[in-house]
């Protein structure tokens, strides 16, 4: 079963770029996923590091000195010295929020949304065995540039595991993706400008066709290399919402990531833009 294409049907898919953070509340944190599920988060990003005796947390591989003042990696720790640690806020204040465990995360939130694990080709096997271990392989999603590598390593280790190619501009593997032994469920796709094929209402009603659905980005990681071609949180937020957010939504995309999820909820509910029609 799809779950994520049953879903789709109903409404826009809102994912929750490390949950909403902001103040004393940091990202990647069980708390920031809840607020995130309270402001109609449908699904959560998580990123994953492992420790050096080879235990799962959520964490973003390299984000050590920012989010934990920390100049040692996680993967250079142990366990026990990684229960340790805490998070600091936006001041570089410590916090008391620690670091969680995957297995935490997803006996939490595993039954409540869907489950975008980011840095998952790190550890695939690992990963994978814990996604089983608490049966979530229908609700869990990995996306990656889809190298041979990367193709290769789902269809020895999880090819039931629904997966999603990150694609510029254009998508020409989507043929061979739906003959490989592979979970493949639809695309994120990147765009400079709005008359790239992966952005035009022809491409999204052929993925639509062949049962895929299409990912977006609203969130900013750097502002000289935008996701959607301006049509950003940024915008939104600063500009016109209309041109960000609405313009997403109106385009068709099946999912719309945003660090923003209760504004942008809000505006989507406003606009008749959330549910389908």
């Amino acid at each position: 079963m799809n779950e994520f294409w049953e879903a789709a049907k109903k409404k826009i898919l809102t994912a929750a770029h490390r949950g909403v953070s902001g103040g004393n509340i940091p990202c990647n944190t069980v708390t920031a996923y809840e607020i995130a599920l309270r402001q109609g988060a449908d699904m959560i990003e998580i990123d994953v590091e492992m420790s050096a005796d080879g235990k799962l947390f959520i964490f973003h591989p390299g984000m050590e000195p920012a989010h934990l003042w920390c100049a040692e990696k996680l993967s250079n720790l142990t366990a026990e010295e990684i229960s340790h640690l805490r998070y600091v806020n936006y001041d570089r204040v410590p916090t008391q929020f620690g670091v969680n465990t995957l297995d935490e995360v997803l006996e939490r939130f595993g039954g409540r949304c869907f489950i975008n694990v980011d840095k998952f080709w790190g550890h695939p096997k690992e990963i994978y065995a814990a996604i089983c271990r608490h049966n979530l392989k229908d609700r869990v999603l990995v996306k990656s540039n889809p190298t041979e590598k990367v193709l290769s390593v789902l269809e020895e280790v999880a090819p039931d595991l629904p997966f999603m190619p990150i694609v510029k501009d254009t998508h020409p593997l989507h043929g061979d993706l739906m003959r490989r032994n592979i979970r493949y469920v639809g695309a994120e796709v990147l765009f400079t400008e709005e008359s790239a094929e992966v952005a035009s209402p022809e491409f999204i009603e052929m993925m639509h066709r062949d049962g895929k659905l299409v990912w977006v980005n609203a969130i900013i990681y750097n502002s000289r290399r935008q996701l959607s071609a301006g049509h950003s949180d940024d915008r939104s937020l600063c500009g016109d919402p209309a041109d960000g957010w609405g313009w997403l939504a109106r385009r068709g995309f099946d999912f719309i990531q945003t660090d923003w999820m209760q504004m942008m909820t809000e505006y989507l509910k406003k606009e008749n833009l959330l549910y389908r029609k």
